[in-house]
């Protein structure tokens, strides 16, 4: 995402919000937070969801809009930040043992996210990213990527 403009940026958020945002009402409530991240295989409690958004929910209507849900994406510095970027690398799921980002388990990602893409295509994507070389984005090249 470093080297996408800053409207394909909006898109691409606006995509994911979207895939969120099940009843298309334009906002995110927590059950539907709760459901797509378990739906990608993250593990999320009501009452996480609840409280992240609240935490999340600047004009506290109870649920979270687009604007919340870019500086959410955008936002945080420091510890959260990080917490926040360990969070997003863990819902692409464990490969061989490690936590780790395959370019299968990238197409699998987008794909739950509206987004078909070959495994080529993410092989290439990855490639832009693999410091090291090997194919595989760690979680070091993931907080790279995403800065």
């Amino acid at each position: 995402m470093a080297n996408l403009r800053t409207d394909d940026k909006r898109q691409q958020y606006a995509r994911v919000f979207g895939h969120f945002d099940e009843d298309k009402d334009g906002k995110i409530s927590s059950s539907e937070l709760c459901r797509c991240v378990r739906s990608i295989g993250g593990d999320l409690t009501l009452e996480e969801a609840e409280a992240a958004v609240e935490m999340l929910d600047r004009d506290e209507d109870g649920l979270l809009g687009m604007e919340d849900f870019v500086a959410f994406v955008e936002g945080g510095d420091g510890e959260e930040r990080q917490k926040e970027l360990r969070m997003a690398f863990e819902m692409y799921g464990e490969e061989g043992g490690e936590r780790r980002i395959t370019p299968r388990s990238l197409k699998r990602m987008l794909s739950r996210l509206g987004e078909k893409r070959s495994v080529g295509e993410c092989e290439v994507m990855i490639s832009k990213f693999d410091l090291d070389g090997n194919g595989v984005l760690d979680f070091e090249e993931f907080s790279v990527m995403m800065s």
